[in-house]
């Protein structure tokens, strides 16, 4: 349909419409409703068909305005916190599964890639870690204490200092998707490529074991949610990459909305790491049984959380 007969067919609708926006005329609840969910579709259509125009532009206003009508005087729940977590995330976190294993894929393919440059290239673990940790990691070693670097902070401190920097990790993330994707996997690349040739670095010592189960106390949630917050960055990549049916900038806000939430979902995990390596990680003396305990209850809670309880919910809500 030609833009000038689709605005002719439709023009008294939406200046109906409009006029109940401004309080100049009263219609029944019904009539309301039904040209509010007409006047979102004819948005909709525009958007495919007339993008750039004036038509898409006035419709977007008008929609706007009535979406601000209808909520700006709504009262937020005072669960709405814990909705949020336990309902309003994991529902939408269901569409993003497939942006979740493309960054789970990523890390594993670049903790690959630093794992064999560290086996073939002796001076490969020195570039990526430097020489103060590989020597002073040698020296633990030699006194018989390979994880003593867990043990040389404060509690509290590590605590706060590990879960600060794990958030910002996350945040670069996140925000560095706006280069279309490519910022987001240079920073999994760096991460990722540093596990790598950290874990090599501890196998070719004879302590893969020693190593694994003390890092992976707190390395399962820490490492799981930088993997999620990646997923967040390549959902901003796609949407301007991938825009849809939406203009590039509607699309581009709508992924920054969804990437947001996505990050803002690992904080509580960030600070469940953050805890673990600052309070628990440092007892290296703990039986083997209770390490593993505590990495498969960490493995168990992230692949419920963001895999298996937004399919129940999906489920649940769509049956």
């Amino acid at each position: 349909m030609r833009e000038a007969a689709f605005v002719k067919q439709n023009k008294n609708k939406w200046l109906r419409f409009e006029s109940v926006l401004d309080n100049t005329a009263q219609i029944s609840p019904k009539e309301l409703s039904d040209l509010y969910i007409e006047v979102t579709d004819h948005l909709s259509y525009a958007q495919t068909f007339y993008p750039q125009s004036q038509t898409l532009a006035y419709l977007n206003t008008i929609a706007s305005k009535a979406h601000h009508k209808i909520y700006k005087t709504k009262k937020e729940k005072r669960n709405r916190l814990l909705s949020f977590w336990l309902k309003e995330f994991p529902t939408e976190f269901y569409h993003y599964q497939k942006e979740l294993l493309i960054a789970f894929l990523i890390a594993a393919l670049f903790t690959a890639i630093g794992a064999y440059s560290a086996a073939t290239e002796g001076a490969f673990v020195r570039s990526i870690l430097g020489d103060t940790y590989v020597n002073m990691t040698l020296e633990n070693i030699a006194n018989g204490d390979p994880m003593a670097v867990y043990k040389q902070m404060g509690e509290a401190d590590m605590f706060l200092g590990i879960t600060i920097n794990n958030i910002r990790v996350a945040l670069l993330c996140f925000v560095f998707g706006v280069l279309f994707g490519i910022g987001t996997l240079f920073i999994l690349m760096q991460n990722f490529i540093m596990l790598g040739s950290f874990q090599y670095f501890f196998y070719e010592k004879g302590l893969l074991w020693e190593s694994a189960r003390t890092i992976w106390i707190h390395g399962v949630i820490e490492i799981s949610v930088i993997i999620i917050a990646g997923a967040a960055g390549l959902v901003i990549g796609k949407s301007i990459l991938f825009p849809k049916t939406y203009t590039r900038l509607t699309s581009f806000v709508r992924g920054t909305k969804v990437g947001l939430k996505i990050v803002i979902s690992t904080i509580p995990f960030f600070i469940i790491a953050g805890f673990l390596e600052g309070f628990v990680t440092r007892h290296t003396e703990m039986p083997d049984w209770l390490a593993i305990f505590i990495i498969t209850a960490s493995v168990i809670l992230i692949c419920y959380y963001y895999i298996f309880y937004p399919i129940r919910l999906h489920k649940t809500t769509y049956q």
